[in-house]
């Protein structure tokens, strides 16, 4: 049995189609419970048009999507948590495939499975660091995240056990931007990691840039984003390669915004003392040493490009749907 938490705010174009994915699966033992977290738009009234005995909706006043999540995990009835975006959705499999991961890989206190991209409309694979004839099993989180940069897991494909998530006390309520790595990164450093090498869910990158904590112009406050928070990981970095490369990293892939823009600049400055820039990407050591005038001008540049991709797609969607 799953409880399926998908935190809710402001998502009214996408949350029926996850809440139908969810519904919809061929695997039927699960409750499904939606925490509205200060919706202002028509997302409730959305979730009111769905009746079925398995969903319960919460509302509550915006508080973030970590304290969302962890209403909705006090809330589960089952010890099995799956969660899910309020944008994403499920292959109808996703709950049959994972109850089988479970059941074979009972030692491990995180599950999760490939997934889809969905990009400009079309659903796109991309290399997960893992080895190319890896099926299924446990897995070393730490090392393949190093290997590729590529998420493994996110909140859309992942089962979490209860127990797990309380004996970590789980998502942070301080963090808003990366709090689902900070939770990732501590159940893999408390025990083991199932996964299933098969795409069942699809992770949607067509959102509107200003419904993403990712991709938008926003720049959390330190407190808030993960990047600045894992001082508590030196102890283990000081022991893993594997994890220090990670997270190194990460470093320098979230705090370039940052740098560009010049906002917090101690705070930066501070994590980016902690990095070894000699084994980081040759792109990187060259973004931290050119005028920053160069590189935003480099990356304005890839947004408008991004930007022409996204209106041409929409174009086409709404084209095929006036041809339908």
């Amino acid at each position: 049995m799953f409880s399926v938490i998908i935190p809710l705010h402001n998502k009214e174009r996408y949350i029926e189609k996850a809440v139908r994915s969810v519904l919809e699966q061929t695997f039927r033992e699960f409750e499904l419970i939606v925490i509205d977290d200060g919706s202002t738009d028509k997302s409730r009234q959305r979730l009111d048009s769905i009746s079925d005995p398995r969903l319960r909706v919460i509302s509550q006043p915006n508080t973030g999507v970590s304290i969302a999540r962890n209403r909705g995990v006090d809330l589960a009835n089952y010890s099995l948590i799956a969660f899910l975006d309020a944008d994403d959705w499920w292959h109808p499999d996703f709950l049959k495939e994972l109850d089988t991961l479970v059941a074979d890989y009972p030692d491990a206190v995180l599950y999760g499975s490939n997934y889809y991209y969905v990009k400009h409309g079309q659903n796109r694979l991309e290399y997960k660091g893992l080895e190319p004839d890896f099926t299924v099993g446990y897995i070393d989180y730490v090392a393949i995240y190093a290997a590729s940069f590529c998420v493994p897991i996110n909140c859309s494909f992942v089962v979490v056990r209860e127990s797990a998530f309380n004996a970590v006390k789980g998502f942070k309520p301080s963090l808003r931007m990366g709090e689902d790595f900070d939770l990732w990164i501590r159940l893999a450093l408390l025990g083991k990691v199932a996964y299933v090498n098969k795409p069942l869910a699809y992770s949607n990158q067509d959102v509107d840039v200003t419904q993403r904590a990712i991709g938008g112009s926003k720049l959390y406050p330190p407190q808030a984003h993960v990047t600045f928070n894992l001082s508590f990981l030196k102890p283990a970095e000081e022991k893993s390669p594997a994890l220090k490369k990670l997270t190194d990293g990460l470093r320098v892939r979230s705090l370039l915004p940052y740098y560009l823009s010049g906002q917090y600049r101690e705070p930066v400055k501070k994590v980016l003392k902690e990095v070894n820039f000699a084994h980081q990407p040759v792109l990187y050591r060259l973004l931290y040493r050119l005028p920053s005038q160069l590189i935003n001008l480099y990356f304005r540049a890839q947004r408008v490009g991004a930007a022409a991709k996204q209106a041409i797609a929409d174009f086409r969607r709404k084209r095929l749907a006036l041809v339908r």
